[in-house]
């Protein structure tokens, strides 16, 4: 099974070699049918502390790194 990839912003950066993401999803109402904005905060590993708050990075699924982190930055 493929890894999930999600792109969001970086809301902070204040922990070493981690990075909090937020990560927006849109989608319609069942029954409205009013788009729908969403959003869920992930930690992921950044080891060498390369970004910071506002930039949009793509994170990937990867086994437990720490007791939050179970994703990593691949890319900016």
């Amino acid at each position: 099974m493929p890894k999930r990839i999600l792109q969001g912003t970086v809301t902070s950066d204040a922990n070493a070699q981690t990075v909090t993401v937020s990560v927006e999803r849109r989608f319609k109402h069942p029954v409205l049918q009013k788009t729908i904005r969403k959003s869920k905060k992930y930690r992921a590993h950044d080891p060498e502390n390369t970004f910071k708050v506002g930039d949009t990075v793509r994170i990937q699924e990867c086994a437990p790194i720490s007791k939050t982190k179970r994703w990593e930055v691949i890319a900016g």
